[in-house]
């Protein structure tokens, strides 16, 4: 397939489409929206002539990158207006939070620090916590993002294996992990971040499902492409950009990282290290000079916080999710209310250690 006609280069000239049309929705939309309108409808009402030229490619990115201007001068911005099952995952929300605030948590930290990772309410956090993730580097991990999504994407994978693998049985289960995943964007408020993590979670389903090969590019981009095209104001979100650029040094910049460790076992304790300090440094990499532009900071930590909290956070997440589960059907064991409460403790100890 022509480069330019691929999902990655018509993605890309949308982005920048909708990035130049947010620039000039400040001086005048309309006006510029009523002159942009006409240019994006020649690719698509001529295609055939465009098609026979040597031009057609070119023109056909032209076309992309005026509709993503069109886009963003003609948005209109999100009312936020009543929805049935945007209500509906709210509700769920709260008794998700309920039903956290009645196990008998021991340490005080755990309920609090449970709700900022299954919810993304951060209001019972006290000030000493937030400073301690904050000083640590760690402040990614209490804001949803796709590392949540990721986990408790492994977590669905894990409990619907016992279905089978048959053809009915990945339409099932991606039907499972696809709601699951939905339902939880939905009842955490559908942040940017957490909304590309549903994207990407939804196309590789897809794509599984249909037998066509994953391809980490084609799935950023079009996650990319569809989240802009839904809502383009989205693009001024701080979360929407890091989260983007987080994924494209995992695309683009991991692979090279993860290679330079030696060939050898596949097992081998130092090449897991070595992996997840690659995927730290790739997220780094790409979203710390917008971080730098935005706060005046860089974590000087981060590649010892991500190495000692995510497997941390991973393990907690898990632990969680069965004591929620065990106490919403009204039997839970004490140990693992125990497990969670040391898991919350060891990971504000540990990162107030780093801080410190």
């Amino acid at each position: 397939m022509d480069r330019t006609k691929s999902i990655e280069a018509l993605s890309v000239m949308f982005t920048a489409g909708v990035a130049a049309g947010t620039m000039l929705s400040a001086v005048a939309s309309q006006a510029v929206s009523a002159i942009i309108l006409p240019l994006v409808c020649v690719p698509f009402f001529f295609g055939d002539t465009i098609r026979k030229s040597k031009a057609g490619p070119p023109l056909v990115l032209a076309a992309f990158l005026l509709l993503g201007a069109f886009a963003a001068l003609s948005a209109v911005p999100f009312s936020g207006g009543g929805n049935f099952f945007r209500d509906l995952a709210l509700e769920s929300a709260l008794k998700l939070k309920a039903l956290i605030a009645r196990i008998p948590f021991k340490a005080d930290i755990t309920p609090p620090l449970l709700t900022a990772l299954l919810t993304g309410d951060k209001s019972g956090l006290s000030r000493e916590t937030i400073a301690v993730f904050r000083g640590s580097g760690a402040s990614h991990i209490l804001a949803l993002s796709g590392l949540h999504m990721g986990i408790l994407y492994l977590i669905f994978d894990k409990l619907t294996f016992p279905l089978g693998k048959s053809p009915a049985a990945k339409v099932i289960r991606a039907v499972i992990v696809i709601g699951a995943s939905g339902w939880f964007t939905l009842m955490t408020g559908a942040g940017p971040s957490i909304v590309r993590a549903f994207l990407f979670i939804l196309i590789g389903e897809i794509c599984v499902l249909s037998g066509r090969r994953r391809k980490p590019s084609r799935v950023l981009c079009l996650a990319l492409l569809v989240q802009l095209a839904i809502n383009p104001e989205v693009i001024r979100s701080l979360g929407f950009q890091l989260s983007y650029l987080a994924m494209a040094g995992i695309v683009l910049l991991y692979p090279v990282l993860e290679k330079w460790y030696p060939e050898g076992s596949r097992f081998n304790p130092l090449r897991k290290i070595w992996q997840m300090a690659a995927l730290s440094i790739s997220c780094q990499v790409f979203t710390g000079p917008l971080a730098w532009m935005k706060f005046g900071s860089f974590p000087r930590h981060f590649l010892l916080t991500n190495l000692m909290a995510i497997p941390l956070v991973t393990v907690l997440m898990w632990v969680a999710v069965f004591t929620l589960a065990f106490t919403g059907i009204g039997w839970c064991p004490e140990f693992m209310i125990k497990i969670t409460d040391g898991m919350c403790r060891l990971l504000v100890w540990v990162l107030g250690i780093i801080s410190s």
